[in-house]
């Protein structure tokens, strides 16, 4: 029954240093295993600059591409789940640790003017003009609906925009958090029209031939991922609670 935190890089990532250890495992995306010194696993980018690698500890264990890169194709791969680290961490998590809450944090792909992320400013990966981000929104329902096919849920712990559709939570919440149930009729369409576009790159590099893909098509499918979106049961969608805490 395991509760994982997966924390990334927003300025308001530096909250969860001070949280107690209310989860099984802790996932820092990129620069986020800086925010607590017991996170167990660090994942990061083919191209993430090498200094700003964790340097594990005990148990603690680094993912690279070698293992992202088959867990994110045993979920559709990356042109359908969305090419960002946020959403290719959130997979990784569903396939090897199969949790049964996955708690989100600083990872809302909001950057405002300003410092954008807790380190001071960054480059806005899930911003750039990519086949696989064209909605973020659509990207954070389809993980919802592949997590609650295993039994998970995905809850935001952020306050404030985010691009994540996700419930929000308070960590007070999380005991009682279920996964949300999805309209089988529209999670088959969406998945059926997966199958026949097959916009599938076992690489994972699926910028290597753009030809192969229609954005007209891939804004379509988005559009049948955001219909599968229903009425949180429990936790009401958009809420943004005072704290975290």
């Amino acid at each position: 029954m395991t509760v994982v935190l997966m924390l990334g890089s927003a300025p308001m990532a530096l909250e969860a240093a001070v949280w107690p250890r209310s989860f099984d495992r802790v996932v820092a995306i990129n620069n986020a295993w800086r925010v607590r010194p017991d996170w167990d696993f660090s994942i990061y980018p083919w191209d993430f600059p090498p200094e700003r690698v964790a340097v594990p500890a005990g148990e603690q264990v680094l993912v690279t591409e070698a293992e992202f890169v088959p867990a994110q194709n045993r979920y559709g791969g990356f042109v359908y789940a969305g090419a960002t680290m946020a959403y290719t961490a959130a997979y990784w998590v569903l396939d090897a640790l199969r949790p049964r809450l996955l708690a989100v944090f600083g990872c809302d792909m909001h950057y405002p003017p300003g410092q954008t992320h807790f380190y001071g400013a960054g480059t806005a990966d899930p911003l750039r003009a990519d086949i696989t981000l064209r909605s973020l929104e659509a990207k954070s329902v389809r993980l919802m609906v592949m997590a609650a096919h295993q039994g998970c849920a995905v809850v935001n712990l952020s306050i404030g925009p985010s691009r994540l559709l996700c419930p929000r939570a308070k960590l007070s919440d999380l005991a009682g958090v279920r996964a949300l149930e999805f309209d089988p009729v529209r999670v088959r369409a969406a998945q059926a029209r997966e199958a026949e576009l097959a916009y599938f790159a076992p690489s994972g590099r699926y910028w290597e031939d753009l030809s192969r893909y229609d954005l007209a098509e891939i804004d379509a499918l988005d559009a049948l991922w955001l219909a599968c979106l229903p009425e949180p049961l429990g936790l009401r969608l958009g809420a943004e609670p005072e704290s975290a805490l």
